[in-house]
């Protein structure tokens, strides 16, 4: 199949290349003519513009959104809107907010254009390991664009499929990366309780590759804990601050919405939250009660 990629950072530049090497033709851009280079530098065809990108595609026409969730999605569909024909397909591959797609796609076909969501994880070791894929949209799209799930997905029968309609593949991958956060949280409590028992001189890096085979809790993300560990045992140089993309607060979100319990994420967002205060008052807040009620004092900073 033909199909264009717009967006071509770490995810994208890596999603075309694996497109390429099952067999489809890809044409990038991306706005960024450093990211444009470093695609034809792997020997992909790239396109300088949105109109030259949409003119190299036969009709009717992929195009595949690899972009920030938000106004960058917003601003390519506008931007896409005048080039575009009926029967032209667009994929929003990132993270965006479900809500935010079933608008586009309430736009989208106003404009007489078919637009899939696909919720995508794997990385960067998506290009060698395959990607995750949960689509959205309409069925018949979806199977229209199989060749290049299949592509992309671990296997062609593995790892990918179409969840629902519109939005519930970004709901879907809103949830999948609620959990990821949570599990993340796991792992870090359980290591770093391990690393404070001194007396027992835990080789932490051991421990997780033991688990990491026959274990209940072994997993990718243990192996990369297993990975991190090992290359840097003490985790030195690296700050203890936690960002979040905005999933974990969807989630969150959500789940109050449908008067789901969900305190395993909801606490495993907090504790993203909690990492970037370097001066906590409510820590300091803490400290002040405990001394008044109890007299147990403060230690001066």
């Amino acid at each position: 199949m033909d199909i264009g990629m717009i967006g071509l950072g770490k995810m994208g530049a890596n999603m075309a290349q694996r497109l390429q090497r099952g067999g489809h033709r890809v044409v990038g851009y991306d706005a960024g003519p450093a990211a444009r280079e470093g695609l034809a530098g792997r020997g992909l065809e790239t396109a300088d513009s949105l109109p030259a990108l949409v003119a190299a595609l036969p009709s009717p026409r992929i195009l595949w959104l690899m972009v920030p969730a938000g106004e960058p999605v917003d601003a390519t569909l506008e931007a896409l809107r005048p080039l575009l024909q009926a029967g032209d397909v667009v994929v929003d591959g990132g993270n965006s907010n479900y809500r935010q797609t079933q608008r586009r796609a309430a736009t989208c076909r106003e404009w007489g254009v078919h637009m899939l969501d696909c919720g995508t994880s794997g990385g960067v070791w998506g290009l060698e390991e395959g990607y995750s894929l949960m689509v959205g949209g309409d069925a018949s799209v979806a199977e229209r664009l199989r060749p290049l799930f299949e592509a992309l997905a671990p296997a062609p029968d593995l790892g990918w499929g179409r969840v629902g309609p519109s939005g519930a593949g970004h709901f879907t991958k809103m949830v999948h990366n609620g959990i990821e956060y949570g599990m993340m949280q796991a792992f870090a409590e359980g290591f770093a309780i391990m690393q404070r028992k001194e007396s027992l001189a835990l080789d932490l890096p051991q421990v997780a590759q033991i688990w990491r085979h026959g274990s209940v809790v072994r997993s990718w993300l243990l192996d990369l804990t297993a990975d991190a560990l090992s290359d840097n045992p003490a985790l030195e140089g690296i700050a203890p601050y936690v960002p979040d993309s905005g999933e974990g607060r969807w989630t969150v979100a959500e789940a109050i919405d449908l008067d789901v319990s969900a305190p395993v994420i909801t606490m495993s967002l907090l504790e993203r939250l909690r990492s970037r205060e370097n001066d906590s008052f409510a820590d300091k807040m803490l400290a002040a009660l405990r001394d008044r009620f109890g007299g147990h004092g403060v230690r001066q900073g």
